[in-house]
């Protein structure tokens, strides 16, 4: 470990919050509580966007693998506060395969990714990462794909390509379900034949109208139908 990433350690430790720890912790079953600081997100935001401004930032980047969970959220931070695609994409590239739980998985939000001339070359690096063997970079890929393409630059071959991925990991069975509850609010007429046709399978397929009907973006009409599609 390297003198600055000492510092950054000693910092977050400095925002610790136990009840915030004790509360966070159990919402991540399989995480060592050992390596939860406790640090609340806004701090560790404004933490990310102090350490952007420091040249020295860098050297925190590079010393990984991490010690501590939170070191790894605000290096998922750093990473969304990154504005240029091509660096940002060789960040993702060295960071996902350390992520081994959801709410790291799920903080991350590139800004590079939202400016409409990145699209292009989105959707293609998209398309690489749903293939990966690795949970939490495929889950990073789908929800990317939500994120990003279920508005003006929807293509019908976006839900099939999730619908096709077939793997009974937990965390990659619920974003399936909730990229597709968010697809019937913003694309129902394109997506409800996965639902009539039985695409999916069955777990993600209940899961997905549940998520559904509990979305105020989806009509009462739509809901009572979605409730009669379940599967039993």
């Amino acid at each position: 470990m390297n003198d600055f990433t000492e510092k950054v350690q000693a910092d977050l430790f400095g925002m610790r919050d136990e009840k915030y720890k004790n509360f966070h912790i159990k919402l991540m079953p399989g995480i060592d509580p050992d390596k939860v600081i406790g640090v609340r997100t806004p701090e560790l935001k404004a933490y990310a966007k102090k350490l952007c401004k420091d040249e020295r930032v860098d050297e925190f980047i590079k010393d990984i693998p991490h010690d501590f969970y939170d070191e790894n959220n605000l290096h998922g931070f750093i990473i969304n506060l990154e504005k240029d695609y091509d660096k940002t994409v060789k960040m993702l590239d060295v960071f996902l395969p350390l992520v081994d739980n959801w709410a790291t998985c799920d903080l991350l939000r590139p800004a590079s990714f939202k400016k409409k001339e990145n699209r292009g070359k989105l959707i293609d690096y998209i398309k690489e990462l749903i293939k990966s063997e690795h949970t939490y970079t495929r889950r990073f890929g789908m929800e990317m794909l939500m994120t990003h393409y279920l508005d003006e630059d929807f293509s019908d071959e976006y839900p099939a390509l999730i619908s096709k991925i077939n793997c009974d990991e937990y965390y990659i069975m619920m974003m399936s379900a909730w990229y597709f509850a968010t697809a019937l609010a913003k694309q129902y007429d394109a997506v409800i034949p996965y639902i009539e046709n039985k695409v999916l399978d069955k777990r993600t397929h209940n899961k997905a109208i549940q998520k559904a009907v509990e979305s105020f973006r989806i009509t009462d009409e739509q809901k009572t139908y979605l409730k009669s599609l379940k599967r039993v």
